[in-house]
């Protein structure tokens, strides 16, 4: 099949976590046969910010990992039409100006004879829903969801059975354990200061606890004002700066934990939905600790693939005890690395995401939700 996907960038994953995903499943479909063709805009905030924080050197992780991947860049949507109209499945991702999801859309509604998805992978339906209505799907034939409480969202809006859930997974041809195991110490965060999503937690959930159990603590991530690396500084916890999506393994095998910390919109307005972290660091073999998230879909064993801390005492538990306790950090990391890999790498996410286009291809045509308005 021929599949094109528009995305922010396939290169940078500078503040832009669907890169790791993407990247992944894409190159499960180049393997398996398929012809993919992505397309980024010039000048993209992610890649800017990536040239501008590491230069080109910065993607020279993304390019050694993912030979198989590459993007053409556009500086209209007009430019690519005639690329876009070759293909069977087009994926627009919910990261793009809203004039380049309606232009596709439009594309699709004169007769366009590809099947049209719009992928979304962020909370401001919940958030900034007039930020999604802002999108005109009026051609689109459905909706990908990375939840099961982001996909019941649009099915309010009138997609009924033309939503899908399809969650992220692990990259497991790149996000596997060591070859060799090396010496571990400490911890390490991998994530984004963000807008205020999260700051208070981040105190309570990873800068205290560490500090209180006397372990070190490595961050990377961008975005950090100041004032952040300064609360970082007085807990002890050393700021590295950003890191390469496709160097997080080897930056995980050097510690012997990492931490997920949701973001409050993950815990309250879309329980249920995991961050990519959770599922990159239970497929590299680092033990996971977790402030507290709502796994209502049954993605994983809260317990047994990763630890729970309702509070930051809990948390500081059970960081001493995963520095005390080489069967408990075995135990972890051998049980995650089972439901990983039987449920949540990118080939699994590859096959359901050929079985949705199945099921589009020989479904009658219906396109828009079913209600009035715009968008979704």
């Amino acid at each position: 099949m021929k599949i094109a996907y528009l995305t922010h960038s396939l290169l940078s994953c500078w503040n832009h976590g669907n890169a790791h995903f993407l990247r992944g499943v894409l190159r499960e479909l180049v393997l398996h046969g398929h012809e993919v063709s992505v397309f980024e805009p010039k000048g993209n905030w992610s890649l800017e910010n990536l040239r501008r924080d590491a230069g080109e050197a910065g993607l020279d992780a993304f390019r050694a990992a993912y030979p198989e991947l590459a993007s053409q860049s556009y500086g209209d949507a007009a430019e690519i039409e005639d690329a876009l109209g070759e293909a069977g499945l087009i994926i627009v991702h919910e990261w793009n100006d809203p004039a380049v999801v309606a232009r596709i859309g439009r594309l699709r509604a004169r007769g366009g004879r590809f099947r049209l998805l719009f992928h979304d992978t962020h909370h401001r339906a919940v958030s900034d829903p007039e930020a999604i209505r802002a999108f005109d799907l009026s051609g689109y034939d459905g909706v990908l969801a990375f939840g099961e409480t982001l996909a019941a969202v649009y099915r309010r809006w009138g997609w009924g059975d033309r939503v899908w859930v399809w969650h992220e997974a692990a990259d497991l041809r790149h996000f596997h354990p060591p070859a060799a195991e090396e010496r571990r110490e400490g911890l390490v965060w991998i994530g984004n200061w963000g807008d205020g999503e999260r700051s208070a937690e981040i105190e309570d959930f990873l800068l205290r606890p560490a500090r209180e159990a006397r372990l070190p603590l490595d961050i990377h991530g961008v975005r950090y004002p100041e004032a952040a690396r300064a609360r970082l500084a007085e807990h002890g916890a050393r700021y590295r700066g950003w890191v390469p999506n496709a160097r997080a393994p080897e930056v995980f095998a050097r510690h012997l934990a990492t931490v997920h910390v949701p973001r409050r919109y993950y815990t309250r307005l879309l329980p249920g939905i995991p961050t990519i972290r959770v599922f990159e660091a239970l497929a590299c073999g680092i033990p996971l600790l977790s402030a507290p998230w709502e796994d209502s879909e049954t993605l994983f064993r809260p317990g047994t693939d990763y630890l729970v801390a309702r509070d930051g005492a809990e948390m500081r538990r059970h960081m001493a005890a995963i520095r005390e306790d080489a069967a408990l950090r075995e135990s972890l990391v051998a049980h995650g690395l089972e439901t990983v890999r039987a449920r949540h790498g990118c080939e699994h996410r590859m096959r359901e995401l050929l079985a949705i286009a199945d099921t589009l291809m020989t479904s009658p045509e219906t396109r828009g939700p079913k209600m009035m308005g715009n968008a979704a």
